[in-house]
């Protein structure tokens, strides 16, 4: 029973890659920055509020403004799935005085933008008046995006307007009021409301809200940029031409979706749509695409964010489905047709009134773009809302279930909204699994075996690589030692449900078989190593055999990475993860080549080496690797059969072994051994196996003598 609890604590620990804290984030790092270089002139910081995670920044003993954490007040997730921590000042009249960007881990900005760029950006929040943007909703400002890091920008800028506001209004700065419970009539959808017969109707009662653009208006829009460069290459279309038309309708208010959907549609929008989640449909046409191409590439639509009030919502691939057609007739012809599902939790009301807000580009280089925003204002019309009474006081105490709940909620949706990606992981796990265990039959028919290897390692890189991005790493790893100092969240790391499975997967998998299941056979990066591989032995690219001394003396290499890493990991985590970019799996599978050329060119010389040397990363250079072998002589079965005469004199096995994991005398390295299976194939092989070619020769002989009795069968080793 201990040693199944210590199992159990190394899996969880595993997929810890959060860890819980009840510090704020101000509390973290305000200790590290200097109170001059957010306000200037300011000589120092005061303590942190204990009812507000904001701390007084003063000079000569005075408070001149007010410093927080965008983290504490605010979603900050970015394009690589963490937070950027913002610290932000604001004054007395509720104008930003000071902004600095703190932390992020932003892949597209940390390796194709300078860093000083993007601080810069954010630096010139400063002056920015948060009573103007509570007045206008947050729009007297404009976005300087910068291209390659739309997203990046695009958070950063919410994370700051949201958050100065919550602020703003909760010290009572520039004269903002506090939020107040709203106390008047409360409303909510009615179902039973009537929906128009036609699309026509739909746009004259509001239950269409439509945002209409040409050529003309856009350029008008981009004439005024202050980069002279969006007015010299305006659209050479004609000035009538429709730049692009918009509309939009909250589908998940059941009348309107009835009518545009479907009746059938709308079951299937009621099953995908969760406890206080809501959708919208969006349909254009025009020159112009809300969608875009880039959120196929970062998970994340970034032309098009839902805001009211102080809440933003950015739609990631998980929240979107694709219309196949409009039930309301009468409805013109469009270029896309989507759905967009709006998250339980963030705050979003369907009855209060909410705008889309479209990002229009304009190339002004081979890779700069300038922006622009045009809203399409949305409000529920009155007819399908009905009044309700306040909840009893004792109802609203349970429905406010605090932060854990909420994020309890988030990740059951994500497991639900994975439905099909489990399946097919379990689905994954359990062939391989069955593999294992019925090895001697599975690997029989040698043909039918490699057959089976190929198409499994296509499906390990295609789907569990390129599509759902289930790459473990050796950063999990690393994530462990901190959990035992903070303790780690059961919710943080449920969040990712494939690498949930996933490890504890490979945590099973070390007890019965070592490390190769994993790296064998379900690494996306192992499985594009070996499939080039493939395709190189098949354009007879010659392939090279490293003499077992150099073979030897070069394997330990990653475990001194790992080493390494480890050491670098208690001295900074952030420091380590930098580090860890000796592992090519964010390039090659997470990002999918579409990186610096440094890394893609690393990348791709990893690869290249592979053309010749099969697995040369994984033999030689893998720290993740050399983690899971650490443990994998922990493991409680040897599975692999061998015989006797393996290793003297045969040594068929161990030349013909894809990792070089087997000695001249026969054994099998578990550290080395990827559980590819090369082996057991070899050891019932009719023309290759020594002994059982010795074998069918003596009972063919002996088949041939009158009177003969079967000879005794080798010994196996196992």
């Amino acid at each position: 029973m201990k040693f199944v609890r210590l199992v159990l604590l190394f899996c969880v620990s595993l997929c810890s890659t959060v860890s819980a804290s009840a510090a704020t984030v101000l509390q973290e790092f305000l200790p590290a920055a200097t109170a001059s270089d957010i306000v200037p002139g300011a000589d120092g910081f005061g303590a942190v509020r204990d009812d507000l995670a904001v701390a007084p920044v003063l000079k000569g003993g005075q408070t001149v403004a007010w410093v927080f954490m965008t983290s504490d007040f605010v979603g900050t997730t970015g394009y690589s799935g963490k937070p950027i921590h913002t610290l932000v000042a604001v004054d007395k009249d509720a104008k930003i005085v000071g902004v600095r960007l703190v932390k992020h881990s932003e892949p597209i900005v940390l390796i194709g933008i300078p860093d000083a760029k993007v601080k810069a950006l954010v630096a010139g929040y400063a002056g920015l008046d948060l009573v103007a943007e509570a007045k206008s909703g947050g729009t007297t400002h404009e976005v300087d995006i910068i291209s390659g890091a739309t997203v990046t920008v695009m958070v950063i800028d919410d994370s700051i307007v949201r958050s100065g506001l919550k602020v703003a209004r909760a010290l009572g700065l520039g004269g903002l009021a506090p939020e107040k419970a709203n106390t008047g009539p409360r409303f909510e959808i009615d179902p039973a409301a009537a929906a128009p017969s036609d699309w026509t109707k739909a746009e004259g009662d509001g239950t269409l809200r439509r945002l209409s653009l040409d050529v003309a208006q856009v350029n008008a829009a981009f004439a005024g940029h202050p980069d002279e460069r969006a007015r010299e290459r305006a659209i050479a279309q004609a000035p009538e031409t429709t730049f692009i038309e918009m509309q939009a309708a909250l589908v998940s208010a059941p009348p309107i979706g009835r009518a545009i959907l479907g009746t059938a549609e709308e079951k299937n929008l009621e099953a995908w749509l969760g406890e206080g989640e809501h959708a919208i449909a969006l349909v254009g046409r025009g020159l112009y695409s809300f969608k875009g191409s880039g959120y196929v590439r970062g998970g994340i639509f970034d032309r098009i964010v839902l805001i009211q009030d102080d809440v933003s919502v950015r739609f990631r691939d998980r929240d979107h489905r694709r219309l196949g057609a409009i039930a309301l007739s009468g409805a013109p012809e469009f270029n896309e047709m989507d759905l967009f599902r709006i998250p339980a939790g963030l705050g979003f009301d369907p009855t209060k009134p909410f705008r889309i807000q479209l990002l229009a580009q304009r190339e002004v280089g081979p890779i700069e773009k300038v922006f622009h925003t045009f809203d399409l204002g949305y409000q529920l019309p009155q007819k399908y809302l009905r009044a309700v009474a306040p909840p009893p006081k004792e109802v609203a105490a349970v429905a406010d279930r605090g932060e854990g709940a909420a994020q309890a909620d988030l990740w059951k949706r994500i497991w639900d909204d994975s439905k099909l990606k489990i399946v097919v992981l379990g689905a994954m796990l359990v062939v391989l699994t069955g593999v294992f265990f019925f090895q001697t039959y599975a690997v029989r028919n040698a043909k039918g075996f490699y057959i089976f290897r190929i198409i499994f390692l296509t499906v390990t890189l295609v789907f569990l690589g390129w599509y759902a991005n289930a790459q473990l790493s050796v950063v999990n790893l690393m994530a462990l030692f901190g959990s035992f100092v903070s303790g780690f969240s059961w919710q943080a790391f449920l969040l990712d449900p494939l690498t949930f499975i996933l490890w504890f997967a490979v945590a099973a998998a070390l007890l019965f078989w070592g490390r190769g299941a994993y790296c064998g056979w379900l690494c996306p990066f192992g499985a594009l190593q070996e499939l080039t591989n493939q395709i190189a032995r098949k354009l007879r690219i010659p392939q090279w055999t490293l003499p077992w001394g150099l073979h030897e003396r070069l394997w330990p290499i990653k475990y001194m990475i790992f080493l390494g890493l480890f050491g670098a990991s208690l001295i900074s985590v952030e420091q380590a993860e930098h580090l860890a970019e000796i592992e090519p799996f964010k390039t090659a599978i997470i990002l999918k080549f579409i990186r610096a050329w440094p890394f893609v060119a690393y990348a791709a010389a990893l690869l290249v080496a592979g053309l010749f040397v099969e697995r040369f990363y994984c033999r030689y250079l893998c720290p993740l690797g050399a983690a899971l072998a650490i443990p994998a002589r922990m493991r409680m079965f040897d599975w692999l059969k061998r015989y006797h005469e393996c290793g003297n004199p045969c040594q068929t096995c161990a030349i013909q072994c894809p990792v070089q994991a087997i000695h001249r005398t026969g054994e099998i390295n578990p550290n080395e051994c990827i559980n590819c299976l090369h082996c057991q194939v070899l050891y019932q092989s009719e023309s290759v196996c020594p002994v059982v070619i010795k074998k069918m020769k003596s009972r063919a002989k002996l088949a041939a003598s009158p009177g003969g009795a079967p000879p005794p069968q080798p010994a196996a080793k196992v």
